[in-house]
This record gives C-alpha cells, sequence and structure tokens, in this order.
C-alpha cells in the first residue's frame, strides 16, 4: 500500500484527531497576546491555532500549501502558498502581534518571520527535534532541530520559556519548543531611517 504524503510527514490517523486540539504549548502562552492583536499562524494546516486565536478574538492570518480543511470565516485571512518553493515570502511588509508556528521546521523562513514580528511581539514555536527518529517520522535531519538550535535561531528575541525534550503527549516525540518576544522599541532596523 502506498504511503500518502500525510502518512509520509508521520500523520497517523490517531494523530490526526489529536491535532485538531490546539497544542497545550500554544494555549499556555496565546493569553500573552495583546488583545486584538493580528496573529500569523505559519503551516496552519486544518486550522486548530487559528481557531483558538479567532476565538481569542483575534484577527488571523493562516499560511499553509494546502488551507482546504480550513473553512473561510470573518476576520481570518488566507495565503495558500508553499513556503519552500523558492518564491518571496508572501507576507513582506506586515507585522504581527504573534507568530504561531507547530510541527513545521524550514529554517531559511526564521529570517522573515522574526522581521515579521511587531515591536513587542511573541513568537509561539514547537517542533521536533534530534531524537525523534526512534519514535517516526520526521526523521529526516532537516526537519529536526539540533540541541539547542530553536534558541540560536530566536535571536535577539527575550526568551520568556524554551524547552527540549521527549514528551509523551499527545503522543511520544522529541521536541523543542520556545516563546520569545521581540525586543519593545529595539534597533530592528524596518528600512524606514528610524
Amino acid at each position: 500500500m502506498r504511503e500518502t504524503e500525510g502518512q509520509e510527514k508521520g500523520a497517523t490517523p490517531t494523530r490526526r484527531g489529536l491535532r485538531q486540539k490546539p497544542s497545550h504549548w500554544v494555549e499556555k502562552f496565546a493569553p500573552l497576546v495583546p488583545a486584538g492583536g493580528l496573529v500569523l499562524d505559519l503551516a496552519a494546516g486544518s486550522g486548530r491555532h487559528s481557531r483558538l486565536f479567532l476565538g481569542r478574538g483575534h484577527a488571523v492570518t493562516a499560511i499553509d500549501r494546502d488551507l482546504s480543511k480550513l473553512p473561510p470565516q470573518n476576520a481570518l485571512e488566507r495565503h495558500e502558498h508553499d513556503l519552500e518553493d523558492g518564491r518571496p515570502w508572501p507576507l513582506g511588509g506586515r507585522s504581527y502581534a504573534a507568530i504561531v508556528v507547530t510541527n513545521y521546521l524550514y529554517r531559511p523562513l526564521f529570517p522573515d518571520l522574526l522581521a515579521s514580528l511587531e515591536s513587542g511581539g511573541l513568537l509561539i514555536y514547537e517542533t521536533f527535534a534530534q531524537g525523534n527518529e526512534r519514535f517516526g517520522r520526521p526523521r529526516n535531519p532537516d526537519h529536526l532541530l539540533g540541541p539547542g538550535e530553536l534558541l540560536e535561531l530566536v535571536g535577539d528575541l527575550t526568551v520568556l520559556a524554551y524547552e527540549h525534550g521527549e514528551v509523551t503527549e499527545p503522543w511520544p516525540a522529541v521536541v523543542q519548543r520556545i516563546a520569545a518576544r521581540a525586543l519593545k522599541d529595539g534597533p530592528k532596523d524596518r528600512g524606514d531611517g528610524g
């Protein structure tokens, strides 16, 4: 039997059901996003985190190569875009109060992500790390963070919380996760001369 693309990435039927619930890590830090702040849900998939933030009263921009499982809603802007096809960052010039990324890693996006955080904006990121190979997919090193790598990738953001290790919920995996805030009125150059 041929594996589907979802199966190749580790989306077993049990995991697909669990993915409908927001990540506990994202839920934990969601209250730190300023009321009404615009949220970017990167690699949004079926939109579990888009729905979480819409329910909290935020406008949300969801981006993924396939958003067919995320129906249009008020306060939801949808962008179907393959983030790894070499085209420029599709949201250039926009800024967000929060950027949420789970179960996705494409290192070349980090400069664009960090530049898209508004002053004081929050990055909530959770994905797989080296060692996850023994639990299943992903196994490809390109999709697994090295020790401490997420701390390095967030650059000058202020780290509020960071974890790296083995988890059992919602399924056994090795993950890294971080919540980090962009500097308020920091030296971030937005190209406006000031």
